[in-house]
């Protein structure tokens, strides 16, 4: 039988799928096969994570942008009353 790990896609002790792990590129040495398949990974996220962060961006500019405009009407308002009560 092989070891846990070694392709095994079911842990037959356990009845429970193996986990992947993080693996620190600096510390650690990579297989051929590992070092092949990183960037390949690396360029299936940079897309989904850069919409992500555009969406976020533009999320948070309009919130900012509408209360920079409410705060603007308001004090039109205030003016506006001031001066139509006289005082």
């Amino acid at each position: 039988m092989a070891a846990s790990g070694a392709g095994d896609p079911l842990d037959t002790k356990r009845g429970e799928a193996p986990f992947a792990q993080l693996i620190d590129p600096t510390r650690e040495k990579q297989t051929p096969e590992q070092l092949h398949s990183m960037p390949r990974t690396q360029l299936k996220v940079l897309p989904q994570r850069q919409t992500r962060n555009i969406v976020t961006c533009l999320g948070i500019g309009a919130l900012v942008l509408a209360i920079y405009g409410y705060t603007f009407y308001s004090i039109s308002q205030e003016r506006f009353l001031d001066e139509a009560s006289g005082c």
